[in-house]
């Protein structure tokens, strides 16, 4: 059974040598420090998601080798050009202290990814320093869905329980079960599970690029609220200026292009595109129509 789960975050740390040393593993040549570009990302985890399914901790460690290797894509798009990183670590994480939903300890897969830093994912490092790139999705394999009522698998027969309903008081969720592959993780717009995405940006530079990169991400920010305010007043004009762009700011970068092409939209119907030349349909005499050029 494919599985396709989303999972939010992002501080950096320094590449380390051992970490050079893994990617050097999956690279066609040793990469130095100036090179990369690395962050590390909560792939999944075993607490209870918004589709009432969740990965139990022996799934999440059969996952954790299986993901190491596996590229990073935009919307599970596979293209040459949207491979945008790779995975050359991963862990399980135990929270001490927190307990899931199911009432076991929680834990999370992490997995630490590399990018080759070029001109052309300069953008994308700004994003994801700028929080604006940070919920991912999974795609994997799992053999078993375990429905919490019964103990049905839910792969093989419908036994007739409900996801998200309660039953006796109990709440009905299945247990994924039995990893068998990992495809990808892809940078999304919506998660499924809530807590996972880019937790930490891994890298290596100076205090100067940091700042340049994440100035980037927020100047892109900063641009999308104006465009926003800009297209929902040419929207509505009735809408108050002031107040618009109070609220613009207070938006994520979702809530922002959501409302982006809403309001673009709109403006585009109340002011359609017209072309610069037109013809005159109507028949006009030939000497009223040239009376101008006439001596």
């Amino acid at each position: 059974m494919r599985i396709v789960k989303e999972a939010v975050g992002g501080e950096h740390t320094a590449v380390t040598a051992q970490d050079l040393e893994l990617i050097g593993a999956l690279a066609r040549r040793p990469l130095g420090a100036e090179e990369v570009y690395t962050f590390s990302v909560r792939l999944c985890d075993n607490e209870i998601d918004r589709d009432f399914e969740r990965f139990t901790l022996q799934t999440l460690e059969k996952l954790a080798p299986l993901f190491v290797g596996k590229a990073g894509i935009f919307d599970h798009q596979w293209s040459a050009r949207g491979q945008a990183a790779r995975i050359y670590r991963t862990e399980v994480v135990r929270e001490a202290g927190q307990v899931t939903r199911a009432g076991d300890g929680y834990a999370w897969l992490k997995g630490y990814a590399y990018m080759v830093r070029t001109e052309s994912n300069r953008d994308l490092i700004a994003e994801i320093e700028g929080g604006i790139k940070k919920e991912v999705s999974v795609g994997c394999a799992v053999e078993h869905a375990i429905c919490s009522v019964c103990g049905c698998d839910r792969t093989q027969t419908d036994c007739g329980h409900e996801k998200g309903q309660e039953y006796g008081g109990q709440l009905c969720w299945a247990d994924l079960e039995g990893a068998g592959d990992a495809y990808e993780f892809s940078f999304v717009a919506v998660p499924a599970q809530p807590a996972a995405g880019v937790v930490k940006g891994a890298r290596r530079g100076t205090s100067g690029q940091l700042e340049e990169e994440a100035a980037l991400g927020r100047k892109y920010l900063e641009n999308l609220r104006g465009e926003v305010v800009r297209l929902a007043l040419l929207a509505d004009r009735e809408l108050d200026g002031r107040a618009m762009k109070s609220l613009a700011g207070k938006l994520s970068h979702q809530e922002l292009e959501e409302l982006r092409r809403s309001y673009a939209r709109q403006a585009g119907e109340r002011f359609p595109l017209r072309t610069q030349l037109s013809y005159e349909t109507k028949h006009v005499p030939f000497d009223e129509e040239n009376r101008a050029f006439l001596g």
